[in-house]
Formats: C-alpha cells, structure tokens, sequence
C-alpha cells in the first residue's frame, strides 16, 4: 500500500478534485499543505481546511512551498507547465494526479473512458449496466465524485467506471484501468496542449501501464484513435458502427453484435432502435459501452435492457423544452468544434444554434459546411463571439447576442413551429459561468421562463 502517514505533501489546486485530495491524505495521516492562485476571498472553503489542520498558501504559489515536501497532488486544472512544478520536477520531485493518488488506493476493477466527446455519457451508461447487472458500482473521476472520495467505498467486489480528461492523464505515473476506452481524439485543449500531437499523446496515457492481461477499447471510425492501437500491451476491442469488426462491437443491418474473440460467431445484443439517445455519436457510445460489459462479463440481455432504460445524461443533447412547436435542447457539455459537430448532425435542419464562451484555440471554419447546410443563425455569446464571427462571416447569418440571456430571448422571437434551438456553444465556459453544468442550467432556466 502507498504510505501516507507523516509524509509531507502539496495539493496544488483547490477545485473538487485538490479539496478531495487534501481531506483525503489528511485523514491518511499526512501533513497537508494546499497552494491555489486565486485570492483567499474566493476561495470559500479555506476556514474549513484550516479547522481541519491542513496548512493553506492562497493569491500565488511560492516556490519554496513546492520544494520542502515529499510528494504533490495536482487537480487536473492546474498545467503541468505551471513553472513551479517544472521547477521541482527538474529536482525529480514526484508528482501525482489526484486520479492517480486516489487509484492507488480503490479496491476492484477499474473501468476507465477519455475520448474528446462522449466520455459523460459512455461512463454513466457503463456505469448503470454494471448495477444493473448487481454489481457494487461506482461511477466519477472527472464527472461527479473525484476518485480519492470514492475509496472508502471500494471493494474487493466493487467496479468502479471513471471518467478520465486529458488534464488528469497528463500526471498519472502508474494509473492502469482493467478496461481502457478510447472513444475518439479530435481537436481540444489546444490552448492548454499547444498541439493536437502532445493533446493527442495525453490521452494514449490511459494505456500506457495495461498489460497482456487488461483490455483496451477504441473507435475503429477515428483515426487518431486507431494509432492508440500500436502503443499498447492490453487485448484491443474495436466497435464501429459502420463495418464489422474483428473482435468487439458494431452495427450489422439494424443490430448491435458482440464478436467476443478474433473469427468467433458474433452475438446479437440489441436493435439499434432500442437505443433511446439522440445523435448518431450515441451509437458509437453505445457500442463503446456494450464492448466494456461484455468484457465485465454482463450478459447481452441484461446490457439490452439497461441501454434502453437509460435517460440521456444532464446537458448533453438534453430536450430542456418544446414552446409553440420550438424544441430547446441543452448540449452545454459541447465543449469543442467537434461536440457542436455532433450535436447539429443529430437535427436536419432548423437550428438557431448559440455559440460561444472562453475559445480553446479552435478553428470554427470546420463548422462551415453543416451550418451552411442545417443553421439559420447563429447566435454569438461570451470572448470567443469576434473570432467566431470573423471564421464564419458569409457562410451563415450571425446574431451577436453577448449573453446567454439574449442568446435565448432572440431564438425565442426568431424560430418558428419545426426549428430547433440548440446550445452546442464548441467553447469553454469559464469567461460568463463557474462550468459547463453552469451554464447549462442558466439556458435551461432561462427556457423554462420563455412565455412566462
């Protein structure tokens, strides 16, 4: 087991995940220690660390802070290129995610999923197969609960399904999931990755520490994805929904099917009709979600009936509300070009589609031809608004609302019965709200008042 007790240690960051990581290595008998940037007037739960015997450094991190302990814990919000870690990591300091200390320490099976889009979903939905199958099952990581406040539920019996970023794998070190989900690599966090290479590079990390004896899913459709595949000791699984595969999950007519192993008889698992979500990206999170079961050892019957129970996950293709024949949908989660790609796929045309918030270094020119073809305006909030409306001048009208309160009150007046209005804003949301759940009960509350 890793030692914890009397060990010196530095949680940097005091998002969900740094405060999890602080109580949790306090009460392993650490000496605690946290560094977070903002001023201590915005950081609401510093007398409660402080009551609790844990030492605070609040406004900026100071160097001799990091180089007088014995291990860090970094949140996934915080860079790895911040120059107080490159510095102590010069010294060969170690350095941990909080993904990685709270791993450590979890008893069970771990299922892990990262991919640009569609890790929310995937992970919830594995998640309910697993209970529904009557595992004792846990679901977080970067959804929910970060992984150091689930230990003390683990055990021996316990699956637990985590949700993994880019941001979290960046400092994993010894981070090994019994089954690793690839679902797909496209463009994001470029402003925090500076390339698609390194961004890319960050999520084969979920594989790096599998061996012969783990599995490894990916999207036989995704290029980059596919490249994960030479990087790897773990059993690979394809699906796809578009080709029959080796061994793993597709689509074959209007069927899902499970090919357990290289020329074995596929299995039938379920019409693709059953499937309850929107999109045709959720086919491929589905089919992502039957191979990890099948491998977990769910029968197919069971995998059927839980998929077709399930509810789509709160701000994700969500139907927030249908007014006067308008329908208002909720993808708040549609972070990047390519989430806001899928979304208007999902509608045939229609849509007022509001775009905007903190830019990641995306190119919005790649939004041209499905805006050209299926949007009637673009509505335009947040910092990213003047280089969106620049990338995309002449391919579509664009409305600059600023706001999400205007966003929604001049989709309100413009759409008529049959048009959709769609938040899949591609952008970050940290210039106008905390988060993306943030902002997406903004324009639900917002929607929920239209007429009022």
């Amino acid at each position: 087991m890793f030692e914890l007790a009397g060990k010196r240690v530095l949680v940097v960051g005091l998002g969900k995940s740094g405060l999890a990581a602080a109580r949790f290595l306090k009460q392993r008998g650490a000496r605690v220690t946290v560094s977070d940037a903002r001023p201590p007037t915005l950081i609401a739960e510093l007398p409660a660390l402080v009551e609790q015997g844990i030492a605070v450094e609040s406004g900026s991190h100071g160097l001799l802070t990091f180089r007088r302990q014995d291990l860090i814990v970094v949140s996934p919000g915080v860079p790895y290129s911040t120059p107080e870690l490159k510095q102590v990591r010069a010294l060969g300091m170690p350095i941990l995610a909080e993904l990685e200390l709270g791993w450590r320490f979890l008893q069970g099976e771990v299922v892990a999923i990262t991919g640009s889009n569609g890790k929310t979903t995937t992970t919830t939905l594995i998640g309910e197969i697993l209970k529904a199958d009557g595992r004792p099952t846990l679901v977080g990581g970067n959804i929910g609960r970060p992984v150091t406040e689930m230990v003390a539920e683990s055990t021996p019996e316990t699956w637990s399904v985590l949700e993994v970023s880019s941001f979290q794998l960046e400092t994993t070190v010894e981070f090994r999931p019994r089954i690793a989900v690839v679902l797909n690599i496209t463009p994001d966090h470029l402003d925090r990755h500076g390339d698609f290479k390194t961004y890319a590079a960050m999520k084969t990390r979920i594989t790096e520490r599998q061996t012969a004896e783990d599995f490894l899913i990916l999207n036989g459709e995704n290029e980059p994805t596919k490249m994960v595949a030479s990087r790897t000791k773990a059993q690979i699984y394809w699906f796809s929904p578009g080709r029959l595969v080796k061994q793993g999950a597709f689509v074959h007519g209007e069927t899902i099917f499970f090919r357990p192993k290289e020329y074995a008889q596929p299995e039938p698992v379920m019409p693709v009709a059953e499937i309850p979500l929107a999109g045709a990206h959720n086919i491929e999170n589905v089919l992502a979600a039957v191979c990890a079961a099948r491998l977990a050892g769910v029968p197919s019957a069971t995998i059927r009936a839980a998929v077709a129970a399930f509810k789509a996950v709160e701000h994700r293709l969500e139907l927030t509300r249908e007014l006067d024949g308008v329908r208002y949908f909720n993808d708040s989660k549609a972070t990047n070009v390519d989430a806001t790609v899928k979304a208007i796929e999902s509608f045939p045309g229609g849509i007022y589609l509001i775009l905007g918030g903190k830019d990641k270094d995306s190119d919005y020119t790649t939004l041209s031809p499905l805006l050209h073809e299926r949007v009637k305006t673009v509505i335009t909030i947040g910092s990213a608004a003047e280089k969106i409306e620049r990338q995309l001048a002449g391919v579509v009208k664009i409305e600059r609302a600023e706001t999400m309160q205007r966003a929604v009150a001049f989709a309100h007046s413009a759409a008529v019965a049959g048009d959709t209005v769609l938040l899949a804003p591609a952008c970050a949301s940290f210039d106008q709200f905390e988060n993306y759940e943030h902002r997406g009960r903004v324009f639900k509350d917002l929607v929920g008042k239209l007429g009022t």
